[in-house]
């Protein structure tokens, strides 16, 4: 094996899993402010409502969403949807893929 030493790679970070445009997003770092609201009682709506209004000042609100739909992030609030827009959402995304595979 002489010559073909390789010097090993630098171990992985956290921050090499993270999506880039994370560290732009509007809800980075925001404790205050629950993403993942559970029922639908009023808190849960409260909840979802005040991050849609994160979400709907947030710069890479497309790429979020871009990011939820393409790896099926089925909880939460992303790219200002909650649960079921983005159900309905990624059902239309798949639709359209499937079409432009088709032609």
């Amino acid at each position: 094996m002489a010559g073909d030493e390789r010097e090993p790679a630098p171990p992985l970070e956290a921050s090499d899993f993270i999506e880039p445009w994370r560290a732009q997003a509007a809800c980075f770092d925001r404790a205050d402010v629950n993403f993942f609201p559970v029922g639908s009682n009023v808190l849960a709506m409260r909840q979802i409502e005040a991050a849609k209004a994160i979400c709907a000042i947030c710069e890479v609100r497309a790429d979020c969403l871009e990011y939820a739909v393409r790896t099926n992030q089925e909880s939460g609030i992303w790219g200002g949807m909650a649960e079921d827009d983005r159900r309905r959402y990624r059902k239309r995304w798949l639709a359209g893929r499937r079409r432009k595979l088709i032609q």
